[in-house]
Order: structure tokens, then sequence, then C-alpha cells
């Protein structure tokens, strides 16, 4: 039998956890104009107790691809994550591809992370070419001289969604997600490309309008039966 301080914990509990589905809803929107950005829910359902449960999940779906005409930009079509390394050798992957060249000539990520294994751009190459497999060519205005600096490669994992997020739109791998898998001979870059975010912000702002409905009907029956509570206390005294 649930007693009346039973239904007021639940309530407290529920409330709690429709909140943290609020945070994940603001933060959708919050990284709508954020390049290569996936979308996370955070499904709930109720247990046989009438508690809520939650678990977080990405949605790793295409997001559009919309030139910008920038030599290092790319964009990835289709599955797959770039492999960037951090200054201090933590290696992360990103669907973001709006790169630039270091100090030393090193293509980085905004945020100063190697591309895959270390691509060094010359100072006075004449054009650049990244091709669809990801191989980064220099040549001379004639296309008579061409040179290979290296290759970005992109690599997937069988379970994409056990990937940890981490900071500036990476991930980390986990065990969940296995490790990653160098996927070959494709065609998947586009240079002067980048892949925008796959939100879809009329359904984000429909579910804060839809939660936020919710948790004001659970707040005044919360506030009912606590009322309720209180008036029992009350006589038995």
């Amino acid at each position: 039998m649930t007693t009346i301080q039973g239904i007021i914990n639940k309530g407290i509990y529920n409330a709690e956890l429709q909140f943290e589905k609020m945070g994940y809803i603001s933060s959708n929107i919050s990284n709508y104009n954020t390049n290569g950005y996936k979308s996370v829910r955070f499904e709930q359902m109720l247990d046989e107790n009438g508690y809520l449960t939650g678990i977080e999940r990405t949605d790793f779906s295409q997001g559009a691809i919309q030139r910008t005409a920038r030599d290092f930009d790319v964009a990835i079509d289709g599955v797959g994550f770039i492999p960037v390394t951090s200054p201090n050798g933590d290696v992360t992957y990103t669907r973001e591809g709006s790169f630039k060249v270091n100090q030393d000539g090193y293509l980085i990520t905004n945020d100063g992370y190697l591309v895959g294994d270390g691509i060094q751009i010359p100072v006075n190459y004449e054009n650049i070419a990244i091709k669809p497999d990801g191989e980064v060519q220099i040549f001379s205005n004639d296309g008579t001289q061409r040179e290979t600096l290296g290759t970005i490669p992109i690599v997937n994992f069988q379970n994409p969604e056990g990937l940890k997020k981490a900071d500036n739109n990476k991930y980390y791998l986990t065990a969940e997600s296995g490790e990653p898998v160098l996927i070959k001979n494709h065609t998947k870059l586009k240079q002067g490309s980048l892949e925008v975010t796959n939100i879809d912000i009329l359904n984000e702002v429909n579910s804060i309008l839809r939660l936020n409905a919710s948790m004001l009907a659970s707040f005044k029956v919360m506030q009912t039966v606590n009322d309720m509570y209180s008036k029992t206390l009350q006589l038995n005294q």
C-alpha cells in the first residue's frame, strides 16, 4: 500500500528526472549552430512501481552538408569519425571538420587537436586538395607538380552510441563502443564543406513545451497531496 508520503517522494524523484530531461533538450537547443553536433535525447519510462527511469541516447544520423568553400573544411558524408589527438596525447573522435593550420604547419582542430597522425602543410604551397578518400595533396597551379602529404583517416565503431561524450563536440571510445575500425577505400570526405547539426529545432521546442506542461501538472498534483498530508497531520494532533 502506498502512503501519502510515498506518493510525495515518488513525485519529487520523478520531477528531478524531468528536470534532467529538460537539461538535455536545452543543451540540444543551445548547440543548434554547432557544426557536426549530434542530438542527444533522454528516453524515459515508468517502472512497475511508478518511478521514472531514463537513459541517454545520441542520434548519430547524418546532418545536412553545407558548402563553405574553405580549403581546410571537411564534412563526412555517411558514417564515421575523424580521430584527433590532444596536446597531451589523448585520442578522441569527431565529425566537426572545421580545421586549420597551426604555427608549425600541422592540420589541427579549432581547439588545437592534431588531425589524424599529423599532416604538415608546407608554407609555400600553391593549391591544396583533400580528396574524397581523405588524401591531402598540394600541387602547382598548372597541376604538373603534386605531393601527397598524408591522409585524414575515418574510423567507425561497432556501437557508436556507446561512445562517451567529451568537450568541444568530441567523443571517447569505451568498452561499450568497441575499438575504432579504419574505413578503407571510401569516398566520404567533402572538401570545402561542413556537416551541420542534425537537431530538429521545431521538435526540440515542442518537446520542451510539452515537458514544461507535464511538470506543471505534476507539481500541482504534489501540492494537492502535500496539502492533504498536512491536514491529516493536523487532525492527528
